[in-house]
């Protein structure tokens, strides 16, 4: 199969669950951990196994420890929005990309990071909110009877 063949320069193929948390856990620590990720496994009672439990049972919090192990533990250039969309473990990395050293990283870094992220999402939510204020609001559809079994058929036109 030739996709087989190109997931091998992925640095997650052939690596379980537990050899991957294990790696991240003994370079950066629980603490970093939860401060890059925001993820609780690593904040309240954080263990290596109580993490791989948790991580087994919600997709989204491990691809993001996945994307983590990747990008700033492996150092690998961000995906192309193609792949980007593909979960980590899909992603097809291409051959001339070689993983590097990880990341220093620093409590004060993540730090700034989630404030970042906090005044990214206070900008969304009041642009959000002044747009509803404005009355640019999409036309509620539901509530108009549809007047043609075709609803596209205006714009074929």
């Amino acid at each position: 199969m030739n996709d087989e063949i190109n997931y091998q320069n992925n640095p997650l193929h052939g690596l379980s669950l537990k050899k991957l948390l294990t790696e991240i856990v003994d370079h950066y620590g629980f603490e970093i951990l939860f401060a890059y990720l925001n993820i609780n496994c690593f904040n309240k009672n954080p263990s290596i196994d109580s993490a791989i439990k948790y991580l087994k049972k919600t997709d989204w919090a491990r691809e993001k420890v996945e994307a983590f192990y990747l990008y700033k533990f492996k150092s690998l250039p961000r995906a192309s929005d193609e792949q980007f969309e593909l979960p980590p473990r899909d992603r097809i990395v291409p051959p001339d990309q070689k993983p590097g050293s990880p990341a220093e990283l620093s409590l004060e870094d993540a730090e700034r990071l989630r404030e970042k992220r906090a005044k990214k999402a206070a900008r969304h939510d009041e642009e959000k909110s002044h747009r509803a204020a404005s009355g640019k609001r999409t036309p509620n559809r539901s509530s108009t009877p549809p007047s043609d079994s075709d609803p596209w058929a205006k714009w074929r036109k």
